[in-house]
């Protein structure tokens, strides 16, 4: 339990002192609300086999569906960030595993009618602070991976409870 606490602690942080540049997709006809990095945090995850550690974003509509359990199916307009470090272990504490080299930032939008072949998500990354939506060709290699999670609608991530149950 103090690990996981640890890593939420030190992903928020990376996240509070990162900066980028105003992010916008590169269809005209969407547009993202505030930076991905002025999101809140949907979850929070560790790859193992690839020695990196996630934090997972959402835009206001995806935030509030979570909190209020309302995310299957995920609402129009949801965007999911996942935002990717490299991990290393803290110089000055050995047992907290923390963000190391950036990694990439890759996106999830919900629009079941303009993404209707892959499962109602556009996938896509940013790219010098700009949204850069995948051609059908490459969004179908990711959904083809989301399979697994069809029942979740196509999303790996599991909102983290923010508040303890009483």
């Amino acid at each position: 339990m103090k690990k996981n606490h640890l890593l939420i602690v030190a992903i928020t942080t990376a996240l509070s002192s990162m900066a980028f540049s105003t992010t916008s997709f590169a269809d005209p006809k969407v547009t993202v609300e505030n930076e991905y990095v002025d999101w809140r945090v949907l979850s929070v995850s560790h790859r193992n086999d690839k020695k990196t550690l996630r934090a997972i974003l959402g835009n206001d509509i995806a935030i509030k569906a979570s909190r209020a359990n309302k995310t299957k199916p995920w609402p129009e307009g949801s965007i999911i960030a996942k935002v990717v470090w490299k991990e290393r272990t803290h110089p000055n504490w050995g047992a907290a595993i923390v963000p190391g080299a950036f990694s990439t930032a890759e996106a999830m939008i919900k629009d079941s009618k303009k993404y209707a072949s892959t499962g109602g998500w556009g996938y896509g990354h940013w790219v010098n602070g700009t949204l850069e939506m995948h051609p059908e060709a490459k969004a179908k290699t990711c959904y083809g991976c989301h399979q697994p999670m069809k029942d979740n609608d196509y999303v790996y991530t599991f909102s983290a409870p923010m508040t303890a149950k009483k």
